[in-house]
C-alpha cells in the first residue's frame, strides 16, 4: 500500500482538472450561484478550530434563510440548538469557513469557502429573524471561492431518489447519554420523549 504524501503523487493518480473545470471556480457568488443560494433551505457549515479540529454542522430553515447581501458577502442567522458552540467558537479562532448547499431534487451542489464573523447586532437579527424564528446571532460570510459541484455524488447515492430510501429512522440520544449519567433505561427513555416533544413544540427555542 502507498500512501498518497505529495501532490505530485496524487496528480499521477487523477491527473490533472481540465481547463474549463478550472474556469467555474469563482471568487464571487455570479446570478446562478445567488438564485441557488437564496432558494436552498439546506446547507453544512465547515469550520476550523485553532488546534485544527473541524467540525461540519448542518443549517436549514426556510428557502433563502441565508441572505445574499452581495456577490461577496452571505448573512446566515444562529438559531437555537443544543448550545455545544463547536462551530461558533471555531469561527472566533479562525474565522475559517466552508459551506456546501443543497436543493431537494437539484443534484449540483454549491460550495463556498471564506472567512466569517459573529456579530451581535439587533438590526441584523431582526433581518433574519422573526418573533417565532428568532435569530440569537448573525453569522457574515466573505466568499474568498464559490463553485457549483456537479451532480454525480447524488445520482451515485440516489439521494433525491425516495424509491431508495431506507426505512425512516431516529437517533436515541438517550441510549449515549443515561449511561454516561449514571442513569437506566428508564432514563434513556424520558430523554428521548422529552427530544421528541422538542421537535414537535420547540423547535425555534431551547
Amino acid at each position: 500500500m502507498a500512501k498518497i504524501d505529495s501532490i505530485e503523487s496524487l496528480r499521477r493518480v487523477l491527473g490533472e482538472p481540465r481547463p474549463t473545470t478550472i474556469k467555474k471556480v469563482l471568487d464571487h457568488l455570479d446570478e446562478q450561484a445567488r438564485d441557488f443560494v437564496g432558494t436552498s433551505a439546506f446547507a453544512v457549515l465547515s469550520t476550523l478550530g485553532a488546534d485544527g479540529t473541524v467540525e461540519a454542522s448542518p443549517k436549514g430553515d426556510e428557502p433563502g434563510f441565508v441572505h445574499v447581501e452581495d456577490e461577496r458577502t452571505l448573512l446566515m442567522p444562529e438559531r437555537a440548538g443544543n448550545n455545544l458552540a463547536f462551530g461558533l467558537q471555531n469561527i472566533i479562532a479562525t474565522g475559517k469557513v466552508g459551506m456546501i448547499f443543497l436543493k431537494p431534487r437539484t443534484g449540483e451542489t454549491l460550495r463556498v469557502t471564506g472567512t466569517a464573523e459573529i456579530l451581535d447586532d439587533s438590526d441584523l437579527r431582526e433581518k433574519l429573524g422573526t418573533p417565532e424564528r428568532p435569530a440569537l446571532l448573525a453569522i457574515r460570510i466573505r466568499v474568498d471561492r464559490c463553485y457549483f459541484h456537479c451532480a454525480r455524488a447524488m445520482l451515485r447515492s440516489k439521494l433525491w431518489e425516495p424509491e431508495s430510501w431506507p426505512a425512516p429512522g431516529r437517533v436515541k440520544f438517550g441510549k449515549i447519554i443515561a449511561p454516561r449519567v449514571g442513569g437506566d433505561e428508564a432514563m434513556a427513555d424520558a430523554i428521548d420523549e422529552r427530544i421528541a416533544t422538542g421537535y414537535a413544540t420547540r423547535l425555534w427555542s431551547n
